[in-house]
């Protein structure tokens, strides 16, 4: 298991520590929280900490927000459907302090789970980015993400809910293929997908195989930092 995971479990059973904190303390106090909607079936959403709500606006699939300042230790959290006290998330997490996560809302709304990673957001070296990617298509097989045209694999055998950690590449534009893992069968194609110096990237699959319109298969890229 890759050690960046903390967990993935029933969104019924999940809870995750962290205090929203608008305070004037030292950052090294506190962690930074960012959450990501990425059901492509289920509604926008409220976020509560403690009891507090946080967003202003839904937040809705595919979108995220920002890292959010939480103060590190155990707190109650619940994710709600908007403008209702219909809890889809509900629970407790240890959050430490000075560290980064992210979130994840995953599955159809009818299987709605979690994933939350540790991200390591430690400088990219002079030319370099990092990127990762999640598998969160939930009726989609395991696939390798390679560099069009010239068969690399930069990430292999990813199955739904899995994830690779961060990864140096040169900084550029990439043609990225998303194909059957272990095939050249080609899936999906990611046109163009530009990565800056110093900048670290999330990618995640997305949507349904069968799916339209927003629901389509795609994929979504989060700049991290």
């Amino acid at each position: 298991m890759n050690k960046n995971i903390l967990l993935i479990i029933p969104a019924v059973f999940f809870a995750l520590t962290a205090l929203f904190s608008s305070c004037e303390k030292d950052d090294k106090t506190n962690a930074d929280l960012m959450v990501v909607h990425a059901s492509p079936d289920a509604p926008g959403v409220d976020l509560l900490i403690d009891d507090i709500k946080i967003n202003s606006a839904a937040l809705t699939y595919p979108n995220n927000t920002s890292y959010l300042k939480v103060e590190s230790g155990s707190r109650n959290i619940k994710i709600n459907v908007s403008g209702t006290t219909n809890n889809v998330i509900n629970g407790d997490l240890t959050v430490e302090p000075d560290k980064y996560y992210s979130l994840f809302a995953i599955d159809v709304a009818a299987k709605l789970s979690v994933v939350v990673l540790g991200d390591d957001l430690t400088t990219p070296s002079t030319g370099k980015a990092h990127i990762r990617f999640l598998h969160l298509s939930p009726d989609a097989p395991a696939v390798d993400i390679a560099i069009a045209g010239s068969g690399t694999v930069v990430f292999g055998n990813i199955g739904f809910k899995s994830f690779t950690g961060f990864t140096v590449l040169n900084a550029g534009t990439y043609n990225l293929d998303v194909r059957l893992a272990g095939t050249s069968t080609v899936v999906l194609v990611l046109p163009a997908i530009t990565l800056q110096a110093g900048k670290i990237y999330t990618v995640f699959a997305k949507g349904l195989v069968q799916g339209t319109g927003a629901q389509a298969l795609g994929a979504e890229i989060i700049l991290n930092n």
